[in-house]
């Protein structure tokens, strides 16, 4: 059961999405947070981001019943009964995650968090990703909210640097996605949701994706020159340098195994640039 609920409410997906709230509060100029707020922030993140997960999976179990990359999920096996009071489930969810931190934290830090959960679930989940194949880079706003919402429980007016961090998060996540669009194009195709390399190929997507990588790593430089310091820089300069030869790879080889390899190489790149921005907070403190 523990197996079949961490898949329903993705919480990989959370804990990154917990872990990049954080960073933010880590490196966001201002008040330091007692350790009741922190626990709050990163609860509040987790489980407003594991809601959205699971109302993903509630409301696409008939797309991933054809896709072989989701066919076992909890709600296509079985495992899991897709009853209509799991909709009471997330709702509370995510009344508990804004409202906690509303309480607890500020009511800004509980709009973002808020405004997270609805991006993934509503936006891109039932608006968009069946219509558009600019559904990756509007829903995937939803991760920027978690740096914001990590921020402002450190100073609502909000800094350049986590607004630079949102706007990574941002041009991250079509890069991160993409790559496996590319590797995963059969079951995408198969089920009709258009995302990018259905649209215009795997070619023409993966130069959509090595040009978007390089706008990523250039705003991820920009905070050395707002007070981050060169172990932050070398963290950017090392994960963005890895990602991009990955890309550049998948450029020439756009096929599913080189593929997944720029997917994984996104990972690196940000645990390279969340770990360098803890470990400079820290050296500079």
């Amino acid at each position: 059961m523990l197996r079949q609920l961490v898949s329903l409410f993705k919480l990989r997906i959370g804990v990154v999405m917990m872990l990049t709230a954080l960073v933010a509060m880590a490196i966001t100029p201002g008040r330091s947070l007692g350790g009741w707020e922190i626990l709050v922030l990163a609860v509040a993140v987790l489980i407003s981001a594991a809601a959205a997960g699971a109302f993903n999976q509630y409301y696409e179990a008939d797309l991933d019943a054809q896709m072989q990359r989701t066919n076992d999920r909890p709600f296509v096996t079985g495992q899991l009964q897709r009853k209509p009071y799991w909709l009471g489930i997330i709702l509370l969810l995510v009344i508990l995650g804004v409202g906690s931190a509303a309480l607890v934290l500020n009511a800004q830090s509980a709009l973002y968090i808020f405004l997270g959960a609805f991006f993934y679930a509503v936006v891109y989940t039932v608006w968009l990703k069946r219509r558009t194949w600019l559904n990756i880079v509007i829903g995937g706003a939803s991760g920027s909210f978690a740096v914001l919402a990590g921020a402002a429980a450190v100073d609502p007016g909000m800094h350049p640097i986590p607004i630079l961090f949102a706007l990574v998060l941002f041009f991250w996540t079509p890069s991160h996605f993409w790559s496996l669009a590319i590797a995963r194009h059969g079951d995408y195709e198969k089920v009709g949701v258009p995302m990018l390399p259905v649209v215009v190929g795997d070619r023409m997507a993966a130069k959509v994706v090595l040009a978007n990588t390089l706008v990523l790593v250039a705003i991820s430089i920009l905070p050395f020159f707002y007070g981050m310091g060169w172990v932050y820089l070398l963290g950017a300069l090392s994960g963005g340098a890895y990602f991009i030869y990955k890309n550049l790879q998948m450029v020439q080889q756009p096929f599913p195994k080189v593929a997944m390899g720029s997917f994984f190489a996104s990972l690196v790149q940000l645990v390279l640039l969340l770990l360098g921005a803890i470990i400079d907070v820290a050296v500079g403190g």
